[in-house]
C-alpha cells in the first residue's frame, strides 16, 4: 500500500474514499494497491456490515460477498448502502443473470470461483471490474483475453501455492494474479513475493467466531498481518527482480 493511502488510513480511516464516484480503473488500482480481497459467506447483513467496518478502519476498504448463500443480493445491497466507504463486490457468480442483479444492487466488482466467460464479457461490456477464477494456464489466458482486470488463481494451494504462482508469472508476466484458496498467515508472504498482485482471503482473515463474538480487534490484527505480508512480499519480489535484471 502506498504511503499516501497509509496516511489516509492512519489519520481518517477511509472517510475520504468516495466509492460512488470511483471508476473501474479506480476500483482496480485500489484493489491492487491494498493487495488483500477479504471474502465472506454470511447470511446476516449485520454480520457483513460489522466485517466491512472493522476492515476499513485498518486499511482494507474492500469486501467480497459470496452470492451462494440465501438472501445474498439483499445483503450486498444493505452493505453498499450502509458502508459507503467500502468497495463492495460480489463473489461466487456463476451466471450473467446473477451478475446483473449484483450490479443493480450496487456491486463495484464481480468475481467467481471458476471461469465463466459470459460473466467476464458482460462485466467488460458494462465497464465493471472483474476477476474470474481460473486454475490452468489455458484458463488464465482465456480469462485475460476476455477482458479480466485480474485473474484469481483458485484453489491456489492445490497446485503448490507460491511455486505455482512463480511458474505462472514466469510464463505470463503481464497477467495480474490474485492468489486465492487456502491462503493463510503461513503462505501470504510467499505468494506475494512469488508475484501475486493480491491475496483473496476468507476465514484466516475473518474467522466465523470473530464475527459471532463481534471481535473487531481480532479481525483488525489479522488484517494488519496480511497487509504486512503484502508490503514485505512486494519488497522481496522487487529485490528478486532487481537481482534477476
Amino acid at each position: 500500500m502506498s504511503q499516501t493511502l497509509r496516511s489516509v488510513v492512519d489519520e481518517r480511516g477511509f472517510e475520504a474514499l468516495a466509492v460512488d464516484g470511483m471508476t473501474k480503473e479506480d476500483i482496480r488500482s485500489t484493489i491492487e494497491e491494498v493487495g488483500v480481497v477479504p471474502a465472506i459467506r454470511v447470511t446476516s447483513a449485520e454480520d457483513a456490515l460489522f466485517v466491512a467496518e472493522a476492515l476499513a478502519q485498518v486499511g482494507i476498504p474492500v469486501l467480497e460477498i459470496a452470492m451462494n448463500v440465501p438472501g445474498a443480493i439483499d445483503l450486498l445491497s444493505h452493505v453498499v448502502e450502509h458502508a459507503p466507504n467500502t468497495i463492495v463486490g460480489a463473489g461466487s457468480i456463476t451466471s450473467v443473470a446473477t451478475a446483473q442483479q449484483c450490479l443493480s444492487a450496487g456491486a463495484k466488482f464481480l468475481t467467481s470461483d471458476g471461469l465463466v466467460l459470459p460473466v467476464v464479457e458482460f462485466a467488460a461490456d458494462e465497464n465493471v471490474a472483474v476477476f474470474p477464477g481460473a486454475f490452468t494456464p489455458t484458463e488464465i489466458i482465456a480469462a485475460w483475453n476476455a477482458g479480466s482486470d485480474f485473474v484469481k488463481v483458485v484453489p491456489c494451494d492445490a497446485a503448490g501455492g507460491d511455486r505455482y504462482i512463480r511458474s505462472l508469472k514466469a510464463a505470463l508476466p503481464d497477467v495480474p494474479l490474485i492468489a486465492a484458496g487456502g491462503v493463510t498467515q503461513l503462505t501470504g508472504f510467499n505468494l506475494i513475493s512469488a508475484g501475486a498482485s493480491a491475496l483473496g482471503v476468507g476465514r484466516d482473515l475473518i474467522p466465523a467466531e470473530a464475527i459471532r463474538l463481534r471481535q473487531s480487534r481480532r479481525i483488525q490484527e489479522l488484517a494488519r498481518r496480511f497487509l504486512s505480508f503484502v508490503d514485505n512480499g512486494r519488497i522481496q519480489a522487487a529485490g528478486q527482480n532487481d537481482s534477476a535484471g
